[in-house]
């Protein structure tokens, strides 16, 4: 794993200066810190990290050809490397090392842009062709290694960090996108390919950015359908299953350096963690985090799977506190994010930084397995919207859900309020209101008259209804699922995990989401993965010989903190004066006085919003935004 920048002046024939790549390249020592490399050229200067892990020995990059036409920066694993160089040797390709990167660089002489499609990974790769004056920038298909970029008249600008691009020219000033913050009001983060600054993007997942004199191309590689459906027997399914996420795990177990994995006593870290025992000679050593108050306790578990497979396990209990680490991630992160399991994912990560440099997860398993319980709620809302017409139910739910009272405190069959307003929309309408952060009424007095005047007819939903349209598919729960795949899992998991572990300089390897596993599970049917309100329903059953029922069946955690109490608490004073600093124009006041308020009550649990808002507050004030 490692951190790239770079720019690339497609008309200049002068030699780049180093020094702004080496000032770019300082920026993101944390996600490399065992090398450095810069190669400046005409018009072109590269930088890389390195976080050395496969051919620790002469691996540095930036690497190149034998001529030194073609450069490449790799942050990443190219798991099928060893295939890919024994085929390239043997059309008379000469390596000069034993790493992984080099193989890109004799696929690209080979195949061209088709290359990409050949790899089997993770990455966020800069190819330069000095021959043909082109920079390429390209991402894995599901987007578990970020690649940002900006370009105007005369530069491209990239990095795996927005603050790489910033630092490229401190003194120029990046607006902020408006688009993207509402985005960010809705959804907890800010949806690819946009940033939180106006011209500045992300490369989509499974998309390549060509830039040459004639300008800026992006092309998709690889492509997901959920509508090849496959008719197997539940047997068969589980054999299926059972091969691949072994398959998936065998080639993620290559490492130089010290090798272990998350266990956090769920299903699929669970699942990993039986595949790599088989496949291990030595224990595997494992490492999980526990808290102290039992709501939000997992260890038990965990002790409980690593006991079975005989693991060197590694457990600490902490005390999470936002406070002590704040400052950090809102750091590591470069823009908005409120997704508060970013604070136990660091957590873990700092603890298994300890022991190991390569961790396998168990991230992905929810999106593609419907493991979340969301995905089973939005099926019981659509089961009663079939019954009802769309403008009986508007009529009906719609004031329901306007005067309904919130009840969060209540217990659920009381809490109809969010229920009612997703009955009165559309199937992905009704989804969207369920997953936001702020929903789309609230969402409209939370942002200044001012701001809503800007944003004119902008709603978010547009994010999610472009993905729900290419799904290939009419069956509703597997249209979510791809959105999820399209939108929250880069944008919001991976983007959680990437900057939570490079923060510590640590890899994470995710089995379940190789693209071979991804690929399959779109074509199981939708009533094998969510069936009988059970989620993840076949890949449990394909476990049942490997893990306990407990272990199984149990009711699923998640990793979260005690925020509700942070903020009455540990963290009141501190968010107040942060969320009631922001004077910019873009939040009413009035409202996000309603919101602390209704929270300090103790009646309605309003801290989701709240990390929002201290997210944001906190980005502004490190970002100078």
């Amino acid at each position: 794993m490692c951190g790239i920048s770079g720019i690339f002046a497609p008309n200049r024939m002068d030699t780049m200066d180093g020094q702004i790549v080496h000032r770019m390249n300082e920026t993101i020592v944390h996600r490399g810190p065992d090398d450095g490399g810069v190669f400046v050229g005409p018009g072109i200067g590269l930088g890389h990290r390195r976080l050395s892990i496969i051919d620790v020995a002469g691996g540095h990059q930036p690497l190149s050809n034998e001529d030194g036409t073609i450069w490449v920066l790799l942050n990443g694993e190219i798991y099928n490397y060893n295939d890919l160089r024994a085929d390239l040797l043997a059309r008379g390709h000469r390596f000069a090392t034993n790493s992984d990167t080099e193989a890109i660089v004799h696929l690209y002489e080979q195949y061209g842009e088709s290359c990409f499609e050949r790899l089997r990974g993770m990455f966020a790769i800069a190819l330069w062709d000095s021959n043909k004056r082109v920079l390429i920038l390209a991402r894995d298909r599901v987007g578990k290694k970020p690649l940002f970029y900006t370009a105007d008249k005369e530069n491209v600008v990239f990095g795996s960090e927005l603050k790489v691009l910033l630092a490229a020219d401190p003194k120029r000033k990046y607006d902020v996108d408006l688009e993207a913050l509402s985005d960010y009001f809705s959804l907890g983060y800010v949806p690819a390919p946009k940033t939180i600054y106006r011209g500045v993007r992300k490369v989509l997942p499974g998309h390549f950015v060509v830039v040459s004199r004639d300008g800026l191309r992006e092309k998709s590689y690889w492509t997901l359908s959920f509508g090849q459906v496959e008719q197997r027997s539940e047997d068969e399914w589980c054999e299926v299953l059972q091969h691949l996420l072994c398959d998936a795990t065998r080639v993620r177990l290559m490492s130089e350096v010290p090798l272990g994995a998350f266990l956090s006593g769920g299903v699929d870290s669970s699942a990993v963690v039986a595949n790599m025992s088989r496949l291990m000679n030595d224990p595997v050593v494992t490492c999980s985090i526990g808290f102290e108050e039992a709501k939000f306790d997992e260890s038990e578990y965990a002790r409980t799977v690593a006991n079975l497979f005989k693991t060197n396990h590694n457990e600490q209990i902490v005390r999470a506190n936002a406070v002590d680490i704040m400052d950090k991630l809102v750091w590591h992160y470069d823009e908005p994010f409120s997704d508060s399991s970013a604070v136990p994912t660091y957590y873990v990560s700092k603890v298994a930084r300890e022991r190991v440099t390569v961790a396998l997860g168990g991230d992905g398993g929810d999106e593609s397995l419907a493991g979340y319980r969301r995905y089973k709620l939005d099926m019981y809302e659509n089961k009663m919207r079939s019954m009802l017409p769309y403008g009986f139910r508007r009529a009906l739910f719609g004031p329901l859900g306007r005067w309904y009272p919130a009840l969060s405190w209540a217990p659920r069959v009381f809490r109809g309020k969010a229920t009612f307003q997703s009955l009165s929309r559309t199937p992905l309408e009704g989804y969207f209101n369920s997953i936001s952060t702020f929903r789309p009424h609230e969402k409209a007095e939370l942002l200044s008259g001012d701001m809503q005047r800007k944003l004119a007819a902008y709603d978010t939903i547009s994010v999610l209804q472009k993905h729900y349209d290419e799904a290939g598919t009419d069956d509703p729960l597997s249209r979510i699922q791809y959105t999820d795949i399209k939108t929250y899992l880069p944008d919001d998991i991976l983007a959680k995990v990437d900057r939570a572990s490079m923060a510590v300089s640590l890899e994470v390897r995710a089995p379940l989401l190789d693209h071979h596993v991804i690929e399959a599970l779109a074509r199981m049917p939708s009533n094998l993965k969510l069936k009988n309100g059970e989620g993840k329903y076949i890949f449990k059953k394909s476990l049942e010989k490997t893990l306990p029922h407990d272990v199984l069946y149990r009711p699923k955690m998640g990793f979260a903190i005690p925020l509700a109490r942070w903020f009455r608490k540990e963290l009141k004073e501190l968010a107040y004066e942060a969320i009631f600093s922001l004077n910019d124009g873009i939040l009413n006041r009035r409202h996000v006085e309603k919101i602390w308020k209704q929270h300090q009550s103790g009646r309605v649990d309003r801290s989701p919003q709240l990390w929002s808002l201290l997210m944001y507050s906190k980005w502004k004030q490190t970002f100078k935004a």
